[in-house]
């Protein structure tokens, strides 16, 4: 007994390093904002030191700062377009639950979105919506919510038929009721989980957009726009201007994913008691 506790308080005290450590992230991201983004020539080209972590690029600005400030951005923009993706993936798996017209619409426009090449889709999405932070925003959020979305419709089609909403049905509740006070409190750990699964995808996806240049401005310090500028400069031996950048995505990903494995662990039945 008291391992399967100690257990659940490693995982508990995991996620709350994560949260911590992503939150300090993003703080010091808006913090260091205006650090990022001064410029020093007699400072330029710098390896990195004591005084410059990450060193410093070809405008004298410190990297350190401009990386912590590019992932700040990535982490709150990945916020929002999980939260809302998430939301969307919520609403039209749950159509699953009203009709069987509903449900064939909602199947046929997640067959449809994911038939096409998702980096392809996030392009077209963010040309669409004039590039910047708003097609960044609308093609994340618009082509993140298919996967979360047959996951919980799958859910909803095997408790459609379970004997208590049966009964449900045959005591004259409708579906809006049994939708609400049956149906989404067993979606709740699905949906949470898929919630925070969706942050890497969508800040990996925010950063390979705006490397690719169909994403952020070039005058945004978005990580994207740090790697594609310090690839540039690989060839020339400046290599920290896109090694520690990159480390540092990978390591905030890293933490993401991290995160929703634990949320997953803490709120699925088959191993809450491992």
């Amino acid at each position: 007994m008291n391992r399967k506790i100690n257990r659940r308080k490693v995982t508990m005290a995991l996620l709350l390093i994560c949260v911590g450590l992503l939150a300090a992230v993003a703080v010091s991201g808006v913090l260091l904002a205006g650090q990022a983004a001064q410029t020093d020539f007699s400072l330029k080209n710098q390896t990195p030191s004591l005084t410059h972590l990450f060193g410093t690029d070809w405008m004298g600005r410190d990297m350190l700062s401009r990386t912590l400030t590019g992932l700040s951005m990535s982490i709150r923009i990945g916020l929002a377009t999980a939260a809302v993706s998430a939301g969307i993936s919520l609403l039209l798996g749950s159509a699953a639950a009203l009709s069987r017209r509903a449900d064939g619409v909602v199947t046929y426009c997640i067959d449809l979105v994911m038939g096409v090449p998702h980096i392809l889709l996030l392009i077209l999405v963010s040309l669409a919506c004039g590039k910047g932070l708003t097609g960044v925003v609308a093609g994340v959020t618009l082509t993140h919510w298919t996967s979360l979305a047959r996951v919980l419709r799958g859910e909803i089609l095997q408790l459609r038929s379970a004997p208590y909403l049966q009964v449900a049905v045959k005591l004259g509740q409708s579906k809006w009721a049994i939708l609400r006070r049956h149906l989404l409190p067993h979606l709740l750990p699905q949906f949470l989980t898929g919630l925070v699964l969706q942050f890497p995808h969508a800040i990996l996806h925010e950063s390979s957009l705006t490397f690719l240049g169909f994403g952020l401005s070039p005058e945004q310090p978005a990580i994207g726009n740090i790697l594609s500028e310090g690839m540039s400069y690989l060839t020339t031996g400046k290599w920290w201007l896109a090694l520690f950048p990159g480390l540092a995505l990978v390591v905030t990903v890293a933490l993401f994913a991290a995160l929703g494995e634990g949320v997953r662990r803490l709120l699925d039945p088959a191993t809450a008691h491992e």
